[in-house]
């Protein structure tokens, strides 16, 4: 029970981050909502794109399968859109790197921003919130009658014989065993 809490207050945390991190600067202070969904696969452009069309979409949708993952309590979906979240904010990293020779960070606010932090650093809150999740057991077969118990139409039959055949108050009085206790 504790450690559903604790996986999905780490997943609900990280979906939040990617879906927040659009908003935030990804390059040279270039925000993430204005990077179209083309771009990643056809290559990072100036074009700026319309927030319902930009990368804010697969990190939405990471979101979404975050919260029926939570739902369902499968782990697998939550660390799904885990690798949903890295995915994205890698290929971006990718085509981004291509564009302008290569990725840096500089002391003056130039590079990569907060944006890429937050996406890999939700994407990754989502694959270690998997892990502590318990999940939903598996439907085992139904429990079938058990073998050591008579079925109700049969005598009962004792496993074992008594120790004496004489009634309980016509028994010899109980004798302790001979010699000291054994230790």
């Amino acid at each position: 029970m504790v450690r559903n809490v604790l996986g999905s207050i780490l997943a609900l945390a990280g979906a939040t981050a990617a879906v927040w991190s659009p908003f935030r600067a990804w390059y040279d202070g270039r925000h993430g909502s204005t990077y179209r969904i083309d771009d990643l696969f056809s290559g990072i452009s100036a074009t700026k794109a319309q927030v319902a069309g930009s990368i804010l979409l697969p990190f939405a949708f990471a979101a979404l399968v975050t919260l029926v993952g939570l739902v369902l309590r499968s782990r697998v979906l939550v660390a799904v859109a885990g690798l949903i979240t890295l995915g994205f904010a890698i290929l971006w990293m990718v085509r981004q790197g291509q564009v302008t020779g290569s990725l840096s960070v500089d002391s003056s606010g130039n590079g990569l921003g907060q944006g890429v932090a937050m996406a890999l650093g939700g994407g990754l809150a989502l694959l270690l919130a998997a892990g502590p999740m318990s999940g939903r057991r598996a439907a085992g077969p139904e429990p079938g009658p058990r073998s050591d118990v008579p079925a109700p139409d049969t005598p009962y039959e004792a496993p074992y014989e008594p120790r004496h055949a004489l009634p309980p108050d016509q028994q010899p009085p109980y004798e302790p065993p001979p010699g000291p206790p054994r230790a």
